[in-house]
């Protein structure tokens, strides 16, 4: 495996599109004048987080490739940000995360029931943006991921601590927990640009795989990073019982002495989280990780081949290519 050490950084990428986001920015950001004061510090909260935008930056990007005048794919990227956002409220609350980007989380500083109620609300506002599109397809398609983002989150509830699970059980739910939302922020955009349907299908298929590629890597960082630089907790996923990529390898090399499946067994009571990550984290386990991961990103390559070349298709690389970057601390 080998990992591009590029220096190209995020505004260089979205540099093509930074009008495009900037609006994009303004139409989330117009949640905050709601008059139900209430909700108002939360939703500043949550939309005020350094997030990296590359959701929506692969919504207008994927729009490029056909003539129109952008809006709705605007529209539709500030719909897919806050779509993520609800997520990530909810999984917080779920998990009972504490920080996210580095910051205390809605649960953590409000309740859970005010986050649960917040998060429901940040759904209902994606609706009413994606809904402006007018387009019944992409209405369709952002109904459909909402069921897929639900049906990983209950698979991972329901099958915590449980050693069934397999890699096909383990790509299924991170395709529907991250892959499905990516898939659609490419598949909107192309479809609202009036693109042909090649263009349409290859761009979904960049954001399936993107997306699956991108919850590896954050899976394996969640073994072998450190809470300083990701932001959370480190074996927040070990911690609930969530089976992930090392956790598959690790058992895959270690049928008969598999510290996983005693630490599921008794979690109170047999090995602490601490002495899991070393077993887990091991450099051969991380390698493993990273090169299938990184088949995830060349598929995602190879889907952009069809493309005509132009700008926004080098941005979706580069973008691409930033991505895998954050492993370059584990390489």
């Amino acid at each position: 495996m080998s990992v591009n050490k590029s220096n190209t950084t995020l505004s260089d990428i979205y540099s093509p599109i930074v009008d495009s986001l900037d609006r994009v920015k303004v139409k989330i950001s117009s949640l905050k004048d709601d008059k139900y004061s209430d909700l108002a510090p939360l939703v500043k909260h949550v939309i005020s987080s350094d997030g990296k935008k590359v959701r929506p930056a692969v919504t207008v990007l994927s729009s490029k490739f056909h003539p129109n005048d952008g809006s709705t794919s605007e529209t539709m990227a500030a719909a897919v940000e806050l779509l993520h956002i609800a997520t990530l409220i909810h999984d917080d609350t779920v998990d009972n995360s504490d920080m996210r980007r580095g910051k205390g989380t809605v649960s953590s500083l409000w309740g859970i029931d005010e986050a649960v109620v917040l998060g429901d609300y940040m759904f209902a506002a994606s609706a009413t943006f994606v809904c402006d599109t007018g387009n019944i397809r992409v209405i369709r398609r952002f109904a459909e991921t909402i069921m897929e983002l639900s049906k990983g989150q209950m698979n991972e509830l329901i099958h915590a601590f449980s050693i069934s699970q397999n890699m096909d059980d383990y790509i299924n739910r991170i395709y529907n927990k991250t892959g499905s939302l990516f898939a659609t922020a490419a598949e909107s955009g192309a479809i609202l640009s009036g693109a042909d349907e090649n263009i349409v299908s290859a761009l979904r298929t960049y954001g399936v795989n993107l997306g699956i590629g991108f919850q590896l890597l954050d899976d394996i960082l969640d073994i072998a990073s450190s809470k300083e630089k990701s932001g959370k907790p480190v074996g927040n996923d070990i911690l609930h019982g969530v089976i992930t990529l090392p956790v598959l390898i690790h058992r895959k090399n270690n049928p008969q002495d598999n510290a996983i499946e005693l630490y599921f067994k008794n979690p109170k009571q047999s090995l602490r989280v601490e002495e899991i990550l070393k077993k887990v984290g091991t450099d051969s386990i991380i390698e493993e990780c990273l090169d299938m991961a990184f088949k995830y990103k060349n598929e995602a390559f190879k889907a952009l081949e069809v493309l005509p070349d132009t700008l926004e298709r080098q941005c979706l690389i580069d973008l691409l290519e930033y991505v895998f970057n954050d492993c370059r601390e584990l390489s």
